[in-house]
């Protein structure tokens, strides 16, 4: 076994500190720098010993033979060697490790003594934020409150229109007059289909609107306007009559072309359940919504909607205001000038799904127009009948009233 003095040297190595980007010097070192680095004196390593173990007899018994205090700087020196051989045993990695975690550690107790710091903070000024509502609702018990005013209703309606084959001219014009009306609207192509209208749902859907009006037009002549809140309903079906458009009537009114108009609506639409239906209907196909794109923000027309006969009359005015420079009025005169266009729709049925479905409400008072041809027929083919059974009765008359020839005439020739 070798001596103490035969104790191996071994240098203990510094571990590497970690430098982050912005410690690093941005300037790269000279060969001036260098030879000034180099001739500064060189600081001496520190050397460690560790006792491996096996020394001298001798120093063993001489060691036995001390007091109590030599033992006891026995044991110190004992710990210290222990240390110090695990210092040496553990390698560079194992140090960067440990002094790693260290570092991490006193992170993250810093980290979490920083979030309890805010989190105290942020619960004393929620504190003092309440007590000086606290005081300010006690302060204003007495005053009125404010209440928060109520946000606009936002009307989001599109409107599809479209038309069946075999529409006439005067129809067409009727079209194109409630589609200038309606800045919301979108027209579409003419639907060839004449039986089911359930189509008619799936292009409002790929046209990105909740509301249809379609014209179908039958034997040239009859016009029928459905009304349906796309796709789930409910739908209406009138027979349009008395139909004019705006260049056939040429009224002086006029109107800006996309302007918002006001809906003015008879009395009798909230007396009976399927007419406030139709008020609501009307609201919400013919008010036009704000949020439109191509609306302008004007209230320059009325759209009329009276009941009369069973029937609902539709007109559009234009508001006029006439200011008088004689008068000592400061609002002006407002009045009416009638635009067009002008029609007459007649309730048919009232379906609870989208063109179609169980019928809601059934109108007893229509006729059809088909029936109102016969009838007139009819009263034709009457008026002939009575002419000529008249001419009938009248041959047999002159045949009854025929004078008969007297036997003494050819005596007195």
């Amino acid at each position: 076994m070798a001596g103490p003095k035969s104790l191996s040297k071994q240098k203990q190595r510094r571990p590497p500190t970690a430098v982050s980007k912005s410690q690093k010097s941005p300037k790269k070192r000279t060969i001036e720098d260098v030879d000034v680095v180099d001739r500064q004196p060189r600081k001496r390593k520190e050397i460690v010993s560790v006792d491996l173990g096996g020394g001298n007899s001798d120093m063993e018994g001489d060691d036995a033979s001390s007091g109590g205090s030599d033992n006891d700087f026995e044991a110190e020196d004992g710990e210290d060697e222990e240390e110090g051989g695990g210092v040496v045993a553990m390698g560079r990695k194992a140090l960067l490790m440990m002094q790693g975690g260290e570092s991490g550690e006193e992170e993250e107790e810093g980290d979490e003594e920083m979030a309890e710091e805010e989190a105290e903070e942020d619960e004393d000024e929620d504190e003092e934020m309440e007590d000086a509502e606290e005081g300010d609702e006690e302060e204003d018990d007495d005053a009125p409150r404010a209440f928060p005013k109520p946000e606009p209703y936002r009307i989001k309606q599109r409107v599809l229109m479209l038309s069946s084959r075999g529409i006439t001219h005067r129809y067409r014009h009727l079209l194109t007059d409630l589609q200038a009306l309606l800045p919301h609207s979108k027209k579409d192509a003419k639907l060839d289909q004449k039986g089911s209208l359930d189509v008619i749902n799936e292009l409002a859907e790929l046209n990105n609107c909740n509301n249809a009006i379609y014209f179908e037009v039958r034997k040239h002549t009859d016009l029928y306007m459905w009304m349906s809140k796309t796709p789930n309903g409910p739908s209406v079906k009138f027979h349009v009559q008395n139909v004019h458009t705006m260049d056939e009537l040429r009224m002086t009114g006029n109107c800006l072309k996309g302007s918002r108009p006001i809906l003015s609506f008879d009395k009798n639409f909230d007396e009976q359940p399927h007419y406030q239906l139709l008020k609501e209907m009307f609201t919400q196909v013919f008010g036009t919504p704000r949020t439109s794109r191509k609306i302008k923000p004007f209230f320059d027309h009325i759209l009329s909607f009276s009941i009369t006969d069973n029937k609902i009359w539709f007109r559009n005015y234009q508001i006029v205001e006439k200011q008088d420079s004689a008068s000592s009025k400061k609002q002006p005169d407002i009045t009416l000038v009638e635009i067009g266009p002008r029609f007459v729709m007649s309730i048919m049925r009232i379906f609870d799904g989208s063109f179609g479905g169980s019928t809601l409400f059934e109108n007893s008072d229509f006729v059809s127009p088909n029936m109102v041809r016969r009838l007139r027929k009819n009263e034709k083919s009457t008026e002939y009948r009575k002419r000529s059974e008249a001419i009938l009765s009248r041959e047999e008359k002159m045949k009854s009233n025929r004078v008969e020839e007297d036997p003494l005439m050819s005596v007195f020739k």
